[in-house]
């Protein structure tokens, strides 16, 4: 409000000329009214900028202030960073291992704005960048540098502090103070006891005074940490400013933290494509492993049945069939499973024999294997092989 009235007040002569007609108060306006009380306070522009100065000094203190801190922080925190400085010589070390055989492999720095243009290196296939590579070799064999950015937490805020315009508030409040100072030294006695002006103010003066001093040390103390980190990092203050300096900084900390996020996408991706093909290499081995092996049961089975009738047919003709005897068990066994194993050695016997068993008339096998159940009392093949011509004749 008050800044609002200092904007609309009537021009000094204007005021001097409402202060004129005072008796004809009750027939003006409101406006005129209000304009013919206030022209009867005796410096009274004065006056309303002190009492702005004091509505905003808190503000203007609370503005300042955490700026000042911020920048003298981030400084501080560079000088102090090991984790940094480490970071910095592996940047060295790769620039100049890369730069080798040319003027610039043998640098013994650089500067803090080239960490920004380590993005702007890219791989021959354009998939990776220096900063992805240096962020790679960074978390596999110095790990302890990945906690730089946890050393450097005001810089973010440092980054936002524009050195000019924090100058240039600090100094307009210091005008305004020795302003409302020398105001005070003339000020003309109370107009009457309720103009409390002169007093309230002096006691705001002598604390404001006070706190603007302190404020005044911090942003000096301010200035010798950043030209001190100019030496430090040899750059020159004067050419590259606070906010210049340390948004490079905050750029070059949140490009790294991604460039670690992307690695880790990139790796993740990479390791899910690799277990990808293994498994579907697991499953085409599996597969071919499968049928490979019902390949092998099949050869298995069809040798297997060769070589029982091979068997078979060989203890036939060697007359062993007939030699071996039999428990009253094993006799049982061999009358339950007999029938299937007689019928195939007849066949396989007519078939090698066929010249002998041509003579046979054909209603012979008929006879046989209407006559079958009832040769289940043989205790032997060479029973089994006496009793069928008998029976069937």
């Amino acid at each position: 409000m008050v800044q609002n009235l200092i904007k609309q007040l009537p021009a000094p002569e204007q005021l001097s000329v409402l202060g004129e007609m005072k008796d004809e108060y009750e027939d003006l306006a409101e406006a005129e009214q209000f304009g013919v009380v206030m022209s009867s306070v005796k410096k009274l522009m004065p006056r309303l900028q002190a009492i702005l100065f004091k509505l905003q000094f808190e503000e203007q203190l609370n503005n300042i202030k955490p700026d000042i801190v911020s920048v003298t922080a981030a400084c501080e925190e560079l000088r102090k960073s090991q984790t940094f400085s480490k970071l910095l010589e592996i940047i060295l070390l790769v620039g100049n291992y890369m730069n080798s055989g040319s003027r610039n492999g043998k640098a013994f720095g650089f500067s803090i704005s080239y960490l920004c243009k380590l993005r702007d290196t890219k791989s021959a296939d354009l998939k990776q960048t220096l900063l992805h590579f240096l962020a790679d070799v960074c978390q596999e064999q110095y790990p302890d540098v990945m906690g730089f950015a946890d050393e450097l937490i005001h810089v973010e805020k440092a980054s936002r502090v524009s050195a000019e315009t924090l100058q240039k508030n600090l100094e307009m409040m210091g005008r305004q103070m020795k302003s409302l100072e020398k105001d005070l030294e003339t000020f003309p006695p109370p107009q009457s006891d309720k103009d409390l002006f002169v007093e309230k103010m002096s006691s705001f003066v002598g604390s404001a005074s006070e706190q603007y001093e302190k404020l005044d040390l911090l942003h000096k103390n301010m200035d010798k940490q950043f030209n001190d980190l100019g030496e430090y990092y040899v750059f020159d203050p004067k050419k590259i400013s606070v906010e210049e300096f340390f948004g490079d900084l905050n750029t070059f900390k949140n490009m790294f933290q991604q460039a670690v996020k992307e690695n880790q996408k990139r790796k993740e991706a990479e390791e899910k494509i690799k277990r990808a093909k293994l498994a579907r290499e697991k499953d085409e081995k599996e597969k071919e492993e499968k049928l490979k092996k019902n390949q092998l049961l099949d050869i298995n089975a069809e040798g297997d049945e060769t070589g029982i009738m091979d068997g078979l047919l060989e203890a036939l003709q060697s007359g062993a069939a007939f030699r071996r005897k039999r428990g009253p068990r094993q006799a049982a066994n061999h009358r339950r499973a007999g029938h299937a194993v007689t019928n195939i050695l007849a066949k396989e016997l007519m078939q090698e024999e066929s010249p002998q068993s041509s003579k046979v008339p054909a209603k012979k096998k008929t006879t046989e294997e209407s006559e079958e159940p009832k040769l289940e009392g043989a205790e032997s093949l060479e029973e089994l092989l006496e009793t069928a011509p008998t029976r069937s004749n």
